[in-house]
């Protein structure tokens, strides 16, 4: 009803041939100008709007906003579960020391789902997410090739003594990417942090143990990478938890000198 009468008060105008009061003036007022004063009547846009189709309306309506859900939990879980489980047999938990049954969880968790998670991170407009997710979707899938007997790469080397330095090397150009990554953690949260340092010491023992060739080396890198999925479930979780939906919702501590996005200038 307030629509209609808005509609009839906006056909009251001075062209020739109609009756009514004449408009002398039409202003605007209110955040984004939603107010609109006709004369000395005051109606709101949308209300207007509705007068004249609504939304199908489209020289007049605003598209509606579209918002996203956080994708950076499902990236940091996919990297957890995955990084879990390759380091249980890095540290040869119950004296498990083949890798192969992780193979399909690094091709579709860690990998597919991760990088999913990255191109989501775009979306979101967050490039160090976008980064680094997309880029260990990107680890996991190498992995797996490299551990899948059917792209042949293992077969390519006549030695385990090459092959385990090969490794190496692969492993060693993710640890300098990590150190980007951890130079870029410096002003986040504390616990974001950590996560990242504490995979830097996974890489570099994981890296040394291969080029080493050194057992006790890669079952540090093991250990280290246990500690590493645990942070970054947490961190997942502290993404998800909310007072709506949790009792129990982490603190954030922030590492010194970072500002606040609202105490930006």
């Amino acid at each position: 009803m307030a629509a209609q009468e808005h509609f009839d008060l906006e056909k009251q105008s001075d062209y020739p041939g109609e009756t009514g009061t004449p408009i002398a003036r039409i202003q605007t007022s209110g955040q984004d100008n939603e107010i609109l004063h006709i004369g000395d009547t005051k109606v709101y846009k949308h209300e207007l709007m509705a007068a004249f189709g609504g939304s199908l309306n489209v020289g007049l309506s605003e598209a509606p906003s579209r918002k996203f859900a956080n994708p950076g939990p499902l990236g940091l879980s996919a990297f957890a579960l995955t990084t879990f489980c390759l380091s249980l047999v890095n540290v040869q938990a119950r004296g498990v020391t083949n890798a192969s049954g992780v193979v399909g969880l690094a091709y579709f968790y860690g990998g597919i789902i991760q990088l999913l998670a990255g191109m989501w991170e775009i979306v979101v407009e967050n490039n160090f997410g976008a980064t680094a997710l997309s880029s260990y979707g990107g680890f996991w899938l190498g992995w797996a090739a490299l551990n899948t007997k059917a792209f042949g790469l293992r077969a390519a080397y006549s030695s385990d003594r090459e092959w385990s330095e090969v490794v190496g090397f692969f492993l060693l150009g993710w640890l300098l990417f990590n150190t980007m990554l951890l130079m870029l953690t410096l002003k986040s949260t504390f616990i974001f942090f950590i996560l990242f340092f504490v995979v830097e010491l996974t890489f570099l023992f994981l890296t040394i143990g291969h080029i080493g060739h050194s057992t006790a080396c890669n079952k540090a890198g093991g250990y280290f990478g246990l500690i590493a999925s645990v942070l970054a479930w947490y961190n997942a979780y502290a993404g998800l938890a909310t007072h709506e939906n949790s009792y129990f919702v982490p603190k954030v501590i922030y590492m010194p000198g970072t500002v606040l996005p609202e105490k930006k200038k």
